[in-house]
């Protein structure tokens, strides 16, 4: 079937508690919206805490300003209780069967890691109506919704996806779309953050978080059909002159906030500037010497939207709402004083932190309404022009 163009697809990042951010910014789109609009995004793709938003976002596509409502209600009110067992008992006991099975067996055992995340499970079973999902689908609210996950067996990232039937599954490098009825497994496959979190068990295999090998994010939107996209970040830091001066030797919290950046942060980041550097070759080469040399390139619009200030500042001003034995217990890593702040907001699950991301998401959004509405139209995309040389050089 012939899709009217632009066809808008809305990519969700992954990244555990700023994925609050997401929140306001679809809060703010909502406002701009008319009252009681369909899901104005055919297509929409999650991983991880983004996989999450994009459910909900298809579990209630007939209304849109009703399913971000929804998510505000669940975000602004979210504890850590609610996500992980936070006492002190549950963490100390996910170490020791951790260590004690592997040292006397040489196995690990079912569902292994320092957090236990049943409350997640529960908590999506709640608020998720996956069952809508069809029926939005089937009511023309939706053309497909993805999930992302990452196998432990192939070390593939598996784009499950629900969709129109005409959507055909896909295969590239390290890379597949895998066509699926989508249901609180692939979430909690797509949200299991390595080591921390225990694997999701999806059609008899073993899953880890879907930024994990995500090589290309934004992959699975263009292969379901998308030609406008709407890419939401939640990168930690704006600028490499916010970056913090280290004055001693980096903790274990520190290297593993570097080192969840670098899986939820960078490679979004990248996939988009390699977007745009397409865009401007096939914009260059011109629509008459594309037909002659016989180019199927096709511009892709990219709307993207990222925090206007370093989430990592935010964190560190609410390390202390975390529930004090999750404190204790995370404290010999360093992750409950401010250089580790990067690391833990991924588990902030709490409402200082959360409404604090849902505002700046928010105020973000609002301030990108020019463009905002332009990728709503269906006229081209909106571009402003760079305020000043320095900022068109950077």
């Amino acid at each position: 079937m012939q899709q009217k163009d632009p066809v808008r697809g809305l990519v969700l990042s992954g990244g555990g508690a700023r994925g609050a951010y997401q929140v306001g910014v679809l809060s703010a789109m909502a406002d701009m919206l008319d009252r009681g609009a369909p899901n104005p995004f055919p297509i929409i793709c999650g991983t991880s805490a983004g996989a999450i938003n994009a459910s909900a976002l298809a579990a209630n596509a007939g209304n849109y300003r009703s399913a971000v409502r929804g998510l505000e209600r669940v975000w602004s009110n979210i504890t850590a209780e609610q996500v992980y067992r936070t006492d002190l008992y549950a963490c100390l006991r996910g170490i020791l069967r951790w260590f004690f099975s592997g040292f006397t067996t040489g196995r690990t055992p079912e569902r292994s890691a320092l957090l236990d995340n049943l409350p997640l499970q529960r908590l999506l079973s709640l608020v998720v109506n996956f069952q809508r999902i069809q029926g939005n689908l089937d009511q023309g609210h939706l053309r497909a919704l993805a999930i992302t996950a990452s196998s432990y067996a192939t070390g593939e990232s598996v784009s499950f996806f629900q969709g129109k039937d005409d959507l055909a599954e896909w295969v590239r490098a390290r890379r597949k779309g895998k066509r699926s009825t989508i249901g609180v497994e692939h979430l909690l496959a797509s949200a299991a953050i390595p080591i921390l979190f225990p694997a999701g068990k999806v059609d008899g295999g073993y899953y880890g978080d879907g930024a994990l090998r995500q090589l290309a994010p934004l992959s699975p939107a263009l292969h379901l059909g998308a030609s406008r996209l709407l890419v939401i970040g939640v990168s930690g830091n704006v600028s490499a002159g916010h970056q913090r001066v280290l004055s001693g030797y980096p903790s274990m919290a520190q290297v593993l906030g570097h080192v969840l950046n670098s899986v939820f942060v960078d490679t979004l980041e990248g996939d988009v500037e390699r977007l745009e550097r397409i865009n401007n070759t096939v914009r260059a080469l011109g629509e008459r010497a594309r037909r002659k040399h016989g180019i199927a390139l096709k511009e892709v619009d990219v709307l993207k939207i990222y925090p206007s200030r370093p989430i990592d500042e935010i964190a560190a001003e609410h390390i202390g709402e975390l529930p004090k034995g999750l404190r204790f217990f995370l404290r010999g890593s360093g992750a409950t004083r401010s250089p580790g702040a990067s690391a833990m907001s991924y588990l902030l699950f709490e409402p200082g932190f959360t409404n604090a991301l849902i505002e700046m998401g928010r105020k973000d959004a609002l301030a990108r309404k020019e463009e905002i509405l332009s990728f709503f139209s269906d006229e081209p995309l909106y571009r402003p022009e760079p305020q000043s040389e320095k900022e068109d050089e950077a």
